[in-house]
């Protein structure tokens, strides 16, 4: 099996094709307001450079988030395209897991975490076996840290973001190969219902759904 890695959930693109346990190539760039107007000729490239034509693939696993907001939808158009139009497997996992899984410290709870700004962030706990042991969700900061008081054993941070509250956080460098075999036979989705996980609603949701609250609290 071939399969297509994408993740361009943050200001990076993720980007790999693996084969059964070969990685064929890779893309790890730091594109930030460039990655909507490159990815798609970034990942052609990836597709040159490696003789691969599009019909070679028979997966793909997208990131579907939580993360950049429009980040997110990029990543979510080229794979459901691709995989609506060549009739191609696809399946999602979100970013919190493919940082979790990617970790080289032996531990015994991984702890990814993204910076959703305002001391807030999106975060996850899993076990050393990459069991989910607190939900992928958005919460405070204090929050997360009253989380991590509790655990009964050696955890580690993994981000790509810069945290005052935190230290000694390992950053996130991508295991292709480890993400890709251990999700590769995670349930696929009709293109059509892949959806983003965003955890968090959007500035005009949140105004919306406080102006719906103050509306019934004044009913």
């Amino acid at each position: 099996m071939k399969v297509l890695y994408l993740d361009t959930s943050s200001n990076f693109l993720y980007c790999a094709i693996v084969k059964e346990n070969t990685l064929v190539g890779q893309l790890k760039l730091k594109l930030e307001k460039d990655l909507s107007s490159l990815a798609l000729s970034e990942i052609n490239n990836l597709f040159l450079t490696t003789s691969t034509v599009p019909n070679d693939i028979d997966k793909i696993l997208v990131v579907n988030g939580p993360g950049s907001f429009t980040g997110i939808r990029v990543g979510l158009s080229i794979a459901k395209t691709y995989a609506w139009s060549l009739n191609k497997d696809i399946a999602t996992i979100s970013s919190l897991e493919a940082m979790a899984v990617s970790s080289n410290i032996e531990c015994d709870y991984y702890v990814p975490i993204i910076d959703a700004r305002r001391g807030y962030v999106y975060a996850g706990i899993y076990d050393k076996n990459y069991n989910q042991i607190l939900k992928n969700q958005y919460m405070a900061i204090s929050v997360l840290k009253v989380s991590l008081e509790s655990l009964p054993g050696k955890y580690v941070l993994i981000s790509n973001d810069d945290f005052a509250d935190f230290s000694n956080i390992e950053k996130y460098d991508p295991d292709f190969l480890k993400i890709v075999n251990i999700f590769r036979n995670k349930e696929n989705v009709n293109p059509h219902g892949v959806d983003a996980l965003y955890l968090k609603l959007t500035e005009a949701e949140e105004k919306r759904e406080g102006l719906n609250n103050d509306n019934q609290s004044n009913n």
